[in-house]
């Protein structure tokens, strides 16, 4: 295994536990064990798991019944719904026709989201939202039908939203605007500018900053979090995604937290034992454990 591929080596341990408020495990090597140990070893000593599509979110759900440490957050990616309308391009049954999709194929895949929503140990729907940079035209109806969908069944089941938003800040904001949104509103991997930042503190809206938060080509998400309330501020890996520099490139896992963490108390002039401290606080918050 080369360097590049070689997964980080662990950081120093933060001085205050933190969660990860927003991880793929499923989508990383190794085990849940071996993950949750490893972050653990380093101060992060819980995890939101966030499903993507059916298959994710029942895992997520399973996983975390299963472990006390692990929450679980479901729902149908952005991405997904446009999928399921128009018909999964990769879907095809024995007889070789295509799996039908539909408006109907969305409401029973929202239905499925929404019985798992009512589980105790689900504390979260989402990733949902909308995601401009991969859909287009055709699908951005589907996106916005199921990210309406989702911002309801958030709100009876008295669950956080989490949200997606690529590329899509505006049209994010007015149809949380226009539906009315929960309580509790996380913008996973934040990536407005400053004055967006100013918009969501108004309005109460976490914002979960992510590794590339550290990239050199960063400096708006790095003036968002400067202005961002420090009680509003969560971070997370999205693992394996994005990880943070000095490691870009090679698998992310919660492990990785501390750099990030590290990099931002830096960016709000702050001690890490501070802003720790307050992410643990505000993370419990959010998704209410």
């Amino acid at each position: 295994m080369s360097s590049k591929d070689a997964p980080p080596p662990l950081p120093e341990p933060l001085p205050v536990p933190v969660a990860d408020s927003h991880t793929h495990l499923d989508m990383q090597s190794g085990t849940v064990e071996e993950a949750l140990t490893k972050a653990a070893a380093v101060g992060v000593t819980t995890v939101v798991q966030v499903g993507c599509d059916l298959k994710g979110s029942r895992w997520a759900a399973e996983t975390a019944e299963r472990y006390d440490n692990v929450h679980a957050a479901v729902a149908l990616h952005p991405n997904e719904a446009p999928r399921i309308v128009l018909g999964d391009p990769d879907g095809w049954s024995r007889q070789g026709a295509r799996i039908p999709g539909g408006d109907a194929a969305l409401d029973e895949a929202l239905a499925e989201i929404d019985r798992l929503a009512a589980l105790p140990y689900v504390r979260a729907v989402g990733e949902t939202g909308l995601d401009h940079f991969r859909t287009g035209p055709e699908g951005m109806a589907a996106q916005e039908r199921s990210f309406r969908a989702h911002i309801e069944i958030a709100k009876r089941r008295g669950k956080a939203l989490v949200i997606h938003d690529r590329e899509a800040h505006a049209d994010v904001l007015r149809v949380l605007d226009e539906e009315g949104a929960p309580e509790r509103t996380v913008f996973h991997c934040y990536s407005g500018d400053a004055e967006m930042a100013e918009i969501c503190a108004a309005k109460g809206y976490y914002m979960s900053f992510a590794g590339n938060v550290t990239f050199k080509n960063a400096q708006p998400l790095r003036d968002a979090l400067a202005v961002a309330p420090l009680e509003l501020v969560l971070v997370e890996t999205d693992a394996p995604f994005l990880t943070p520099a000095p490691y870009r490139g090679r698998p992310n896992a919660p492990y990785l937290i501390p750099v990030t963490v590290r990099a931002m108390a830096a960016v709000r002039g702050i001690t890490e034992e501070e802003l720790a401290g307050a992410i643990a606080v505000n993370t419990a918050n959010a998704f209410d454990y």
